[in-house]
């Protein structure tokens, strides 16, 4: 699976165009396509991609991204706004939001001692192969201080002392609120509260090799290799309140042999760790990724 690039608008030469996404949930029902469609040519919009999906066309639950230009934005997105909520909201009864495409969402990233998917997102997003503007790098250890120095991006090192993981928590939240969008989790190798999640209000990405529930706890690949795996993956999920439970957003594997070793085991695992996060991160980051329950509708074809 290959990584899907970050859309562009396509800027006429006789007016300025600025792109947008559409993005929808809730029950089904007839005309709601027709209705969108209605309300983004009323304000003068192309619509130049459209994803829907509908778990039950009788009543079930209905999604759809639609990505749309049109002349000056932000000068038509009030109306568009006050009209969208008229037809769709009120008329349809569905759940909507309108996010302007030029503006990057705000990433928190924290990691512990471990590099790869850090690093990582940093030389992509460097490269502008993410869609996202790095606000910082929190972790719990000071190792990594310097290589995340080398990117340009704020460092923050919140140790946690005695054991109080509550006062990490406050000067986390204290660093976050107000300043990210979301926060990814690249190997940050601690539980995460209840209370955070709640109080941090953004979503949280979180990566972790495939083999859960199995081999649990620390020496994964260890414990794979005297089992003889013959798969290695990784799986992207957001953060709930139950560890390593939350909705799936991507997963991947490569196939491995009696062969490799515990190290090779391991390094073809952090590949596809890397791989599996950074496509997570692009599609939340795009609006790709449509949460349902306790799983995700990805719209990244």
């Amino acid at each position: 699976m290959t990584l899907a690039a970050p859309e562009k608008a396509t800027v006429a030469s006789d007016y300025s165009a600025e792109e947008g996404r559409l993005v929808i949930h809730g029950r089904d029902r007839e005309g709601i396509v027709s209705a969108i469609s209605s309300v983004l040519a009323d304000a003068g919009a192309n619509i130049v991609s459209l994803d829907q999906y509908s778990t039950d066309p009788h009543g079930g639950q209905f999604f759809q991204r639609t990505v749309f230009q049109v002349p000056d934005f932000r000068l038509v997105r009030p109306d568009l706004e006050a009209s969208l909520e008229r037809v769709i909201g009120n008329d349809l009864g569905l759940d909507w939001r309108l996010i302007d495409s030029s503006q990057p969402k705000r990433v928190a990233i924290f990691a512990s001692k471990t590099d790869h998917c850090l690093l990582d997102l940093l030389w992509r997003h460097r490269r502008g192969e993410l869609p996202i503007s790095v606000q910082m790098v929190i972790s719990n250890h000071p190792d990594l201080a310097d290589e995340v120095r080398q990117f340009g991006i704020p460092f923050f090192c919140v140790p946690i002392r005695n054991g109080d993981k509550k006062a990490a928590e406050a000067e986390h939240l204290r660093l976050l609120q107000g300043n990210v969008d979301l926060i990814v989790l690249a190997r940050y190798m601690q539980i995460i509260s209840a209370d955070f999640i709640r109080d941090v209000g953004v979503p949280m990405i979180n990566i972790h090799h495939s083999f859960l529930p199995a081999f649990i706890g620390a020496g994964p690949y260890r414990k794979a290799k005297e089992r003889g795996v013959k798969l290695i993956g990784a799986t992207a999920h957001y953060v709930t309140e139950d560890l390593d439970e939350g909705p799936i957003i991507e997963q991947d594997v490569v196939r491995v042999s009696h062969t490799a070793t515990t190290a090779e085991l391991t390094q073809r695992g952090a590949d596809v760790e890397r791989l599996v996060l950074s496509r997570a991160v692009a599609w939340h980051c795009e609006d790709r990724v449509l949460r349902n329950g306790n799983s995700t509708i990805v719209f990244a074809s």
